[in-house]
């Protein structure tokens, strides 16, 4: 049987903290060391970008992660397009060690909106 994506997306939903925008700005703005991981696909974040945030596609977020952050505690928010794939890749951090993590649970435009 396969497992339609939705509830990939669901599953990963309920293993992970996910924040609105609002709350996720509050939380980027109490921790210093916080960093925000935009794992949309290179021709989206070309289009627009929040200035804060580090660019690692999803399908290369294992391999790049410790680049990024090689503290497994860091404060780390995930955002994409709409939530889906930075859930799938805050379930994925957890499972490799990661502590801290977070997704921003909306449309790119809402984050935008709020972080700019």
């Amino acid at each position: 049987m396969i497992i339609p994506v939705s509830e990939l997306i669901a599953s990963a939903k309920s293993h992970c903290n996910c924040m609105d925008p609002v709350t996720a700005k509050m939380f980027f703005d109490r921790h210093d060391d916080a960093v925000i991981i935009d794992v949309r696909e290179p021709k989206e974040v070309n289009e627009s970008k929040l200035k804060d945030s580090v660019h690692i596609p999803r399908g290369l977020l294992e391999m790049k992660i410790t680049d990024t952050c090689p503290d497994p505690d860091t404060p780390i928010l995930l955002h994409c397009g709409g939530g889906g794939r930075a859930s799938l890749s805050a379930y994925t951090l957890q499972m490799m060690g990661y502590s801290n993590v977070h997704v921003i649970d909306a449309k790119f435009e809402e984050i935008e909106f709020t972080f700019s």
